[in-house]
């Protein structure tokens, strides 16, 4: 056999002992192996246009996601099916070789690369451990900008977090109100309050000579519309059903929640029966809440056990 295609099937044997034993370290929360997905991380940061920029040597740590590729590789580049094989392995023999390929074709969104074209260029450039390559790239503006990370929830926690800053700035919501913690779980939801406190300045401003200013608008969003619904939240114990989740989060879903219940029954309905239905209706159950914790410690020290007792080839 000739020993550059012996090589290049080690090099594949162990890129995939990689992928196997990432996924094994995170049995618990998958997610967290998935390579990023492009179309969704333009969804969230949703950018204004974009720009060609032409040719480039970027850095491999940066280039987190695909376009279309990334359900092929897991969050480190490592492939994820035994089907790559063979182009991996022609890829990696050019490496092996050192023939130069065609640069591949990026899309830069938030500081970040995500791959247009050459997934298996990149996978066999992380393998090898080499630090930059050249890439033909298409860069797509906005105003966030990412820290370096492969993981979707990370991601999600800095949009959330810009978001904030962002909503806090433009509004001067702490300044007014002195609430420092509305805090969400999911990005978006920073709008929604926005849309909320416009929507009630709009009823404030109703047979009004002079507009209602905005920071009047908020001070009383948040004392009349706000503050009811988390101290039901808070009154009735909640919280403590929906976890990982905000009072905040739980003040969007059950206004949406009381408005349709309002349509179905009338305007009698309070505020504290729909938090209180809403719970009921909505909550985990706490057997269901042990027997998954009980299922994640039986499945952490399985993985524990895997780990400790193979010496997996990485």
């Amino acid at each position: 056999m000739d020993y550059r295609l012996a090589q290049s099937e080690e090099d594949f044997h162990k890129a995939r002992n990689k992928a196997l034993f990432n996924e094994i370290q995170h049995l618990l929360n998958p997610e967290e192996v998935n390579l990023l997905s492009f179309n969704d991380i333009k969804q969230m940061i949703k950018p204004i246009n974009e720009t060609y920029v032409g040719m480039c040597t970027i850095p491999i740590e940066k280039i987190v996601g695909s376009e279309g590729r990334y359900n092929d590789f897991d969050n480190h580049f490592f492939p994820k099916s035994s089907f790559l094989k063979n182009r991996w392995e022609h890829v990696d023999e050019a490496a092996i070789q050192d023939i130069i390929l065609p640069a591949i074709k990026v899309y830069e969104i938030a500081g970040l690369y995500f791959v247009r074209d050459g997934n298996h260029r990149v996978s066999v450039a992380k393998s090898r451990g080499i630090e930059f390559i050249d890439a033909e790239v298409v860069s797509l503006q906005s105003e966030i900008k990412l820290k370096q990370t492969s993981s979707i929830s990370e991601i999600t926690k800095q949009i959330i977090n810009y978001e904030k800053r962002v909503f806090y700035a433009e509004t001067s919501f702490g300044d007014i109100t002195d609430y420092w913690c509305l805090d969400f779980s999911t990005q978006g939801r920073y709008d929604v309050i926005l849309n909320h406190i416009l929507t009630h300045k709009y009823y404030m401003n109703q047979g009004k000579a002079e507009e209602v200013s905005m920071e009047d608008a908020i001070i009383s969003w948040y004392n009349n519309v706000y503050l009811p619904i988390a101290s039901s939240i808070n009154k009735k114990r909640i919280l403590k059903h929906f976890p990982k989740r905000t009072i905040a989060d739980l003040y969007v879903w059950i206004v949406r929640y009381w408005d349709q219940l309002k349509q179905k029954f009338g305007d009698e309905v309070q505020i504290d029966e729909a938090v209180e239905t809403f719970s009921k209706k909505y909550k985990i159950p706490v057997l269901k809440r042990i027997k998954n914790q009980f299922k994640r410690i039986i499945l952490r020290k399985a993985i524990d056990n895997t780990i400790n007792d193979n010496d997996v080839n990485v």
